[in-house]
């Protein structure tokens, strides 16, 4: 099965961003994954949040439809995980966790990252371009794709994290 894997920053995140996607396209093969890269497309100053928010839209599904009257609803779409890349990486985090579904995890070493997976099954990972060595970064990055979450325990966890807040 290829998994999709979609790539997102803003200016402060290009440079690593584009680091990533060179290192994902070389591996894809053995990694059996697509990329997708949202962009943006060079170093000019962009608003992280639209980038976040583009990946979300992609590994969420979302997707608004309206038939006959009823409210719009979204509508869960085929996507797997992404990776999006901020000067701090913090931006995109708390934007990305704005979306139902969506298990964004900050990360800044091999051990939190790996945990990101195992235990609350995260499908984004956000890196501090500015604050990561960018090898360190691909290791993470290796990681993120090739850890399985752990599930037993930690699913009735990742239900509440999933859980709209209020919820018993």
């Amino acid at each position: 099965m290829i998994r999709k894997v979609y790539l997102a920053a803003d200016h402060g995140g290009y440079d690593l961003k584009e680091k990533i996607k060179r290192h994902l396209i070389l591996a894809s093969a053995e990694l059996k994954i697509q990329i997708e890269d949202l962009g943006p497309h060079d170093t000019a100053s962009v608003d992280y949040p639209d980038y976040a928010d583009q990946v979300c839209r992609k590994i969420h599904g979302f997707q608004l439809v309206s038939s006959g009257g009823e409210p719009a609803s979204p509508i869960p779409l085929p996507a797997e995980m992404g990776f999006l890349i901020c000067g701090s990486g913090q931006g995109m985090a708390m934007r990305a966790n704005k979306y139902p579904h969506i298990r964004a995890a900050l990360c800044w070493n091999e051990e939190s990252t790996t945990l990101s997976r195992e235990h609350n099954d995260a499908n984004i990972l956000c890196l501090g371009g500015r604050l990561l060595d960018h090898d360190l970064a691909l290791k993470m990055v290796n990681l993120f794709v090739t850890t399985a979450f752990a599930g037993g325990r930690h699913q009735r966890r990742v239900e509440k994290v999933s859980a709209p807040v209020g919820t018993p």
